[in-house]
């Protein structure tokens, strides 16, 4: 049979329908799902859900705008933040400000159980937080990731890996960045316990204002698993990477990323 849409692997149009209510392209022989992200959605429910869902609203709020079953509403939001994942810069080159932050919410606002089994986290390193890693090109772009530690050894290959060499770096003067000149990278210094921002215009307030951001938008969930934590850390990347698009804009962008899968 031949159908409106095109295999995802060889762009063929002719198909045989095979088990499961897939289709087999007759070109390369491959299965495809009709529907989006293997999802029982129509494009246009699709389209809703992300509509509300760049708008902010809550899983229940979509359910019931949409009338899509909660089951499915939530197997949507995960693909999209999964593909909110991947969608990030490769490199970044230029000034290019990095920095380390904790997640992890407060101690007053924790459970009593969660009180009863840990030792009162202190702030700043050393905490037993989660931390996180973060590198900001000041031209706009972000990229984070949770990581373990906040050594030289933990932060300096996510560096090399992710910055192109000859492009300036600007950091605190945590000794985790020490030697980090020799890679190949002028390496500029903000001692924040006397400024922060340098005479000579050295600063990192652009991460800084993107982990404030952050912080706020995790801190409205009201709690987020631990399990989950690095898929809305890649919304917000992603949300923060897209700001100067309109809604209508970033709808079109997230639903073009589903339709890949």
């Amino acid at each position: 049979m031949k159908t409106q849409f095109a295999c995802n692997f060889c762009g063929g149009k002719r198909f045989w329908k095979v088990r499961r209510n897939h289709l087999k392209c007759q070109r390369c022989r491959r299965e495809i799902s009709p529907h989006l992200a293997g999802l029982r959605l129509s494009k246009s429910r699709w389209q809703k859900i992300i509509q509300w869902f760049v708008l902010e609203q809550s899983s229940n709020k979509i359910q019931e705008q949409t009338t899509v079953s909660k089951h499915l509403v939530l197997k949507a939001l995960l693909i999209l933040r999964q593909q909110m994942l991947l969608d990030i810069p490769s490199i970044f080159a230029g000034k290019i400000e990095v920095d380390e932050t904790y997640l992890g919410g407060r101690w007053k606002n924790k459970r009593l159980a969660v009180k009863a089994k840990s030792p009162r986290s202190k702030r700043g390193r050393g905490t037993l937080k989660q931390p996180v890693f973060g590198i900001l090109c000041r031209s706009g772009k972000v990229w984070a990731e949770l990581i373990e530690g906040v050594e030289s050894e933990d932060l300096q290959p996510l560096i090399v890996k992710k910055v192109e060499k000859g492009s300036t770096i600007y950091s605190d003067t945590w000794r985790g960045y020490t030697g980090i000149a020799a890679k190949g990278y002028v390496h500029r210094l903000v001692e924040h316990r006397k400024e922060y921002v340098s005479r000579q215009g050295n600063h990192i307030n652009g991460l800084e204002g993107f982990w404030g951001y952050l912080k706020r938008k995790l801190a409205a969930k009201g709690g987020i698993r631990k399990s989950r934590l690095h898929l809305y850390l890649a919304e917000y990347v992603w949300r923060y990477n897209h700001r100067e698009l309109n809604v209508n804009e970033q709808v079109k962008h997230l639903l073009n990323l589903v339709a890949k899968i």
